[in-house]
């Protein structure tokens, strides 16, 4: 069993950056990559960035490169998202994802809100 922990959110103005973190707690069997996804009001849920867990290549969802950077600390067993240069477009619930290789190894966290608003 995985848990997932996230925090950092809040309330920025654009422009603005926030860090995210996501706590994981648990076994690493069966990951191969750790994500953020966010989900905005009325909206599906959609990728924002990946690190594979073979050998930390990272994926951008095109609406964040450039502005946001997903990073880890293995020994921490942590995953971070950096975000900069915030827009008001940026805002919804943001959510750490462990995924699998199969689905019993696919794990979500609660969600941390991020709203960006002057």
């Amino acid at each position: 069993q995985v848990h997932l922990e996230e925090f950092g959110g809040g309330l920025v103005q654009p422009g603005g950056s926030l860090r995210l973190s996501c706590k994981i707690s648990g076994s690493t069997f069966g990951r191969v990559a750790m994500s953020w996804y966010r989900q905005a009001p009325g909206k599906e849920r959609e990728l924002v960035a990946s690190i594979m867990a073979a050998d930390g290549r990272t994926h951008y969802a095109d609406s964040v490169k450039g502005r946001f950077t997903i990073s880890r600390d293995v020994p921490k067993m942590m995953v971070y998202l950096q975000m900069n240069a915030l827009r008001s477009i940026d805002t919804g619930v943001y959510y750490c994802r462990q995924e699998g290789r199969r689905p019993e190894f696919d794990f979500w966290g609660q969600g941390t809100q991020v709203t960006v608003a002057s």
